[in-house]
This record gives structure tokens, C-alpha cells and sequence, in this order.
């Protein structure tokens, strides 16, 4: 049975908490929260970064993100590979940048004050990885050894990022 409330989401216009570690949060609106995007390969986000707030570097696997400035100023990037190219930009209101998918990007305000954005995904569950997290806050943990030779890092440091990053 399908009802009017399929097709429905409420609270896009509530700022989310960014008082938090990365000074962001990232409101989805995707098939598990709008049932009625079931199959329609669309969904929706709301971005609201504190002062200096970072969304860190993450990738979607299944969607590209279309990303509009509302208020602020967003420094944005992403990173292609073989080889590994930065494309950035500077992003004031009204501005749009697209994140192409599954390449590794962010979001940062280099703003003193708040910002809010809001992006389309090309899929009704594009998925996130947040690098960082996925990397060094891997339940169970990844070898330190693994993670001291593919980033050249020493052993002090594998194990405060894995310390720092280890879900609670």
C-alpha cells in the first residue's frame, strides 16, 4: 500500500549540528529516508559547516554529487587517479561544482561564518566512504604494518590515527 507520505520528507530546512570533531553535518535524504526514491536514481542532501567546518575526503561509489552554494564560502575539491590530479575551486552562493562518481572529494568553508549547501545525488543510495575513517578506524583494525607501508608512515603515528579514528 502507497501513500502520499512515500513521497514525503520534512526537515530539510533545520540546520544540522555541527559541533563535532569536523565541524559538519550532512543531512541525506535518500531511499531509506523517502521510499518513494525507490528506483527513481535520485536523492538529496543538506551540508551545514561551522566557521572553518570540513566535510572530510570521502567518495561515493554509486552517484555523482551536484553540490550548490546557498550561503558562504566553500573551498571544494576532488581527485582523479592515474594520475592523481586535485581540481579545486572556490565556491561563494549561488555557485555549483560536480563531483564526478566514486573520485575522492571534500568540502571545506574557509569562511568566518556558517554555510549551508545543498547537493543532488545521481542515485537513490549513492554510499559514502570517508577515507580517513574507512582506512584507520576499521573494525577490526587494519594491520599497522599494512597501513605503515602504503602511506610511508612511522609506527607511533599508524597507531594514534587508528586510536584517534576507532569507533566508540
Amino acid at each position: 500500500m502507497v501513500s502520499a507520505n512515500d513521497f514525503f520528507f520534512s526537515g530539510l530546512n533545520i540546520p544540522g549540528n555541527t559541533r563535532n570533531k569536523v565541524g559538519s553535518n550532512v543531512t541525506l535524504v535518500n531511499v531509506d529516508k523517502l521510499a518513494g526514491l525507490n528506483t527513481l536514481g535520485i536523492s538529496l542532501a543538506r551540508l551545514d559547516f561551522a566557521p572553518y567546518g570540513l566535510n572530510p575526503t570521502h567518495t561515493h561509489p554509486r552517484g555523482t554529487e551536484l553540490l550548490v552554494v546557498i550561503e558562504g564560502t566553500l573551498l571544494v575539491g576532488f581527485v582523479t587517479s592515474n594520475p592523481n590530479k586535485l581540481f579545486t575551486k572556490v565556491l561563494n552562493k549561488g555557485d555549483v561544482f560536480v563531483f564526478p562518481i566514486g573520485l575522492i572529494h571534500f568540502q571545506f568553508n574557509i569562511g568566518k561564518t556558517a554555510a549551508l549547501a545543498f547537493a543532488g545525488l545521481s542515485s537513490q543510495n549513492p554510499g559514502v566512504i570517508t577515507i580517513a575513517n574507512a582506512v584507520f578506524g576499521s573494525v577490526p583494525p587494519i594491520n599497522p604494518d599494512v597501513l605503515i607501508k602504503a602511506f610511508q608512515l612511522d609506527k607511533n603515528v599508524v597507531e594514534f590515527l587508528q586510536k584517534a579514528f576507532a569507533p566508540n
